[in-house]
């Protein structure tokens, strides 16, 4: 037998798109469309504390899902998504690396990132495409104020529309419409809810993305401010004084400035009283909450976005033994402490 043939650079595909577009669910709906030895590893970029999607993820058939918490990977964690990547590559030798972004993050500028670790990796990354996430139902509200979403949307290999479903056909038109707008020549496929999209139209497209950025362009340093979140906790401790997980230098202006509130004695909670009480948040203000919440069925994984929410079973309860509510509220900057504070006193629970 002659040597073995060499093994080709890792292909890394980018997720982007704005909070609550739909970037978990889509990617795990990929799975089923690969063979069964084709090893992927998602590398997820966190907002805020509590690991929420990363537990959905652990859930399914991926190889390994390694998190970098609280902070944008596209700002100031250039180090560290390098350092995951090698590690990543070190200890599982995967087919592929799925990167996927936090919802401010600004896609050139990871491009650009992967492209440079390229060059000090040979051999190692290739970067194939970067793909953004569009949320049919609510991207012609958060479009016109959000800069990120309009970049995230301009620069990018692919947009996937996602939730199209929901939308009339007109409604639809209307976002293709902005879409063309914003970036006409980049080819736009609807996703299907619970089909995802075909791993052959979104893998192996060799992107030329990081053409378009230069390292000394002029990108907002700050367009991450346009997100703040809040905990909503009761149960075990606050996530803000323990733990590795928080980066007291960068956490999308976590404000402590109000301290924790304590919680009041309250009865358990049911999803009818929780459904009561995420029922008075606005959409227009509020983009995620996701987090952990002890129902009387077990312990569950919520997600929920502009309005909507799910919730799944957390097969392992042991890390979240003795929490009953811990969840992350992301939205508008100026609106997120006010609209949290309302929740935590509906649910019986603590805000920091």
């Amino acid at each position: 037998m002659g040597d073995a043939p060499l093994r080709n650079d890792i292909p890394v595909t980018v997720f982007t798109g704005f909070l609550g577009a739909g970037k978990t669910s889509l990617i795990l709906s990929l799975l089923p469309h690969l063979p069964k030895y084709y090893k992927v590893v998602l590398l997820k970029n966190e907002f805020g504390d509590v690991e929420v999607d990363s537990q959905l993820a652990k859930q399914s058939s991926l190889a390994s899902v390694s998190e970098i918490l609280n902070g944008c990977m596209c700002c100031v964690l250039v180090g560290k998504m390098k350092n995951a990547l090698l590690e990543i590559r070190e200890n599982f030798a995967p087919d592929r690396v799925i990167i996927e972004c936090s919802g401010s993050a600004f896609p050139a500028t990871i491009a650009w990132q992967i492209r440079e670790l390229e060059k000090e990796t040979e051999g190692g990354f290739k970067l194939d495409a970067i793909l953004t996430v569009i949320d049919a139902e609510n991207f012609t509200g958060y479009e016109d104020d959000s800069p990120t979403a309009k970049m995230q949307a301009k620069y990018t290999d692919i947009l996937l529309v996602n939730k199209y479903e929901t939308v009339s056909e007109r409604a639809l038109d209307i976002v293709i419409d902005h879409l063309n707008t914003l970036n006409d020549m980049t080819p736009k496929i609807k996703c299907p809810k619970g089909v995802g999209v075909d791993p052959s139209l979104i893998f192996n497209l060799d992107s030329t993305l990081y053409q378009l950025y230069d390292s000394n362009l002029d990108v907002p340093v700050n367009h991450h401010d346009e997100v703040e979140t809040a905990t909503v906790w009761r149960g075990g401790s606050d996530p803000h004084t323990h733990g590795a997980a928080h980066n007291p230098h960068h956490d999308h202006d976590h404000d402590h400035e109000s301290g924790c509130h304590a919680a009041s004695e309250s009865a358990t909670l049911t999803e009818e009283s929780l459904t009561a009480a995420l029922s008075v948040l606005p959409k227009e203000d509020i983009y995620r909450v996701k987090g952990f919440v002890r129902l009387p069925a077990g312990m569950s994984i919520l997600n929920w976005a502009f309005g909507r929410f799910e919730l799944t079973p957390l097969q392992d309860e042991r890390e979240m033994k003795d929490v009953d509510i811990r969840l992350t509220v992301m939205g508008a900057r100026g609106e997120v402490k006010r609209r949290a504070r309302k929740l935590a006193e509906m649910l019986g629970a603590n805000l920091s």
